[in-house]
């Protein structure tokens, strides 16, 4: 019998021509509503899922009765739970270590931005606002020999430290799980508690994953911790911050700007003021949208999904179900 697959994200055309090669596929690289009548009739015959972006619950999987493996087009799993897909022995994969330098990337350019106020300075451009010299109202601030505090150090943050402890100069500071020695060693970072990480740092750069130890981990606790000259920039999850706390301390000076890739809701709603406030910038979740990235996303996607279908271990499981592929 002939596996099926159901894509719910798009993918590349030779990428789904070789996953048509071994199994059946199904496409829904567009879906945008899981309840779609077609796609849950798919599902109810489906082996495996690639995809990315929409919350895979409980519910969901009562529909899909045969589902053995999911490939997630993503390296963040907090749309899936991983709990209950062990218990039901589904082999769920995503895709690290191919999105961390262009993410890192995305994570510096923020530091840079906010801290030199690109944005805010070029939208003085374009509206033909520069008719003099600048004065110290419009000035930056500097990036190199400044104190970067990480929150989380994984495979992203650890390569923003080194952006910034190599490229810049910067003495790093990080609060995580576990102490990371050979990045002591080769960046010369330094532990911290939380609390002390963000009193002592010129930029705090969130990067950890989206639990429920993590959610809503800084708010208007630790903002206050920050001083008026910090730059706080995120591109983990959106729910790692209180956004109305971060809202508030941006209004009132608590600290000086913010650099963001991710939101609470997205896409940001319209009546957000965080797009419109000079001292942030607010981008569209852009951390791996490369050609290259995205493409080599997908690539690891497809082969996770064809090594999973066939009873060989995936190239990178999230989880070891006991009875995955049986």
């Amino acid at each position: 019998m002939t596996k099926r697959i159901v894509v719910y994200r798009r993918l590349p055309e030779d990428l789904l021509t070789q996953l048509t090669r071994d199994f059946h596929v199904d496409d829904f690289g567009h879906l945008e509503d899981l309840d779609d009548p077609a796609f849950r009739a798919a599902l109810a015959e489906a082996h495996g899922l690639v995809g990315a972006g929409q919350p895979i619950t409980p519910t969901l999987l009562d529909a899909a009765p045969q589902l053995e493996a999911i490939s997630s087009v993503s390296v963040g799993v907090d749309a899936y739970p991983v709990e209950e897909l062990t218990r039901r022995g589904i082999q769920l994969c995503n895709t690290p270590d191919v999105l961390t330098e262009t993410t890192a990337d995305t994570g510096f350019l923020l530091i840079m931005a906010t801290a030199r106020r690109a944005v805010e300075l070029a939208d003085f451009v374009r509206r033909g606002d520069w008719q003099a010299s600048l004065g110290e109202t419009h000035f930056g601030s500097d990036i190199h020999g400044k104190t970067l505090g990480m929150i989380g150090m994984g495979r992203i943050g650890a390569a923003i430290a080194r952006r910034g402890a190599l490229g810049f100069g910067m003495r790093i500071l990080y609060s995580n799980a576990s102490p990371k020695p050979a990045l002591e060693e080769e960046l010369s970072a330094q532990r911290r508690e939380l609390d002390a990480l963000l009193g002592e740092a010129d930029f705090v750069c969130v990067t950890v994953p989206l639990s429920a130890e993590t959610e809503r981990l800084i708010g208007a606790r630790e903002f206050a911790l920050m001083r008026p000259s910090t730059i706080f920039v995120n591109i983990a999850r959106g729910k790692v911050v209180d956004e109305a706390a971060l809202i508030e301390a941006l209004k009132v000076g608590q600290i000086r700007a913010a650099g963001l890739d991710v939101f609470e809701r997205e896409p940001l709603p319209t009546d957000s003021p965080l797009p419109h406030m000079a001292n942030v910038v607010a981008l569209p979740h852009i951390g791996s949208a490369t050609h290259e990235t995205r493409r080599a996303m997908s690539q690891r996607a497809v082969d996770n999904i064809r090594l999973a279908l066939s009873g060989e271990r995936p190239l990178s499981p999230v989880n070891e179900p006991a009875t995955a592929g049986a």
